[in-house]
């Protein structure tokens, strides 16, 4: 678990389906995952987004969450949301998997269907590198 703990700058956004193809979410993103010993917290947002968007579209470009957390063996982190971007999101316990290579952390959710691509499965994926 110690190794999960710090800050963490992002480093890449994407979807992929289960056919393999891999759909950018951010194409030029930014973002901040910051994991203390009692609490994961994630913002991400895309750098495309300009203070003359309308303000749907900002929303659209923009993803935060927050809770206390548990791990469950080596590789998945449950997050118990008590903050969030969307108010779907509040209350429940959101599931990811992870894998790490030296300064490097892939954060995986679960398979599910993309709103955007309605009948297509895939994943999030999210990477970090260590700041």
């Amino acid at each position: 678990m110690s190794s999960l703990i710090g800050s963490w700058k992002l480093a890449a956004f994407a979807f992929e389906f289960e056919d393999g193809e891999r759909v950018p979410v951010y194409v030029d993103g930014c973002g901040s995952l910051i994991i203390t010993a009692e609490r994961f917290a994630a913002i991400l947002c895309d750098k495309a987004r300009k203070v003359s968007d309308p303000v749907p579209s900002l929303f659209e470009g923009m993803m935060a969450y927050t809770g206390r957390y548990q791990l469950q063996g080596d590789d998945t982190v449950v997050v118990d949301v008590d903050v969030a971007w969307h108010p779907s999101w509040l209350g429940t316990k959101q599931t990811r998997h992870f894998k790490m290579t030296d300064q490097t952390l892939a954060i995986i959710s679960s398979l599910q269907e993309h709103p955007k691509y309605p009948g297509r499965m895939g994943r999030g994926v999210i990477n970090w590198t260590k700041e």
